[in-house]
């Protein structure tokens, strides 16, 4: 095995990694959000990754995710709402106003 050999398998080492990484930051999105919404009565309809960017945060290199979600507070309308994630953590969450029921 040489220099190249060794560099192309830390090269796809790390893809996989990061891979697995952002699997399972959705799926924590995923449990936040239904905890989120049963705290809030809400009713969870589905999860949506829009973006997944590298991010250098207090000397750290970490995802930075934001998800769309789909909610409804009444069970006949649905509102969009966002989350933003660095690594596990929850930057913010923001729901549009909604009809209460």
């Amino acid at each position: 095995m040489n220099l190249f050999d060794l560099c192309v398998l830390l090269c796809i080492s790390f893809i996989i990694f990061q891979f697995w990484r952002i699997r399972s930051i959705s799926e924590m999105t995923k449990r936040y959000l239904a905890a989120y919404c049963d705290k809030h009565h809400l009713q969870l309809i589905s999860v949506a990754r829009k973006k997944s960017s590298l991010n250098f945060s207090s000397g750290k290199m970490d995802w930075r995710t934001i998800y769309y979600f789909e909610f409804s507070s009444n069970g006949e309308d649905a509102y969009v709402g966002e989350v933003e994630l660095i690594g596990n953590k929850v930057f913010r969450t923001h729901l549009p106003a909604y009809k209460i029921s």
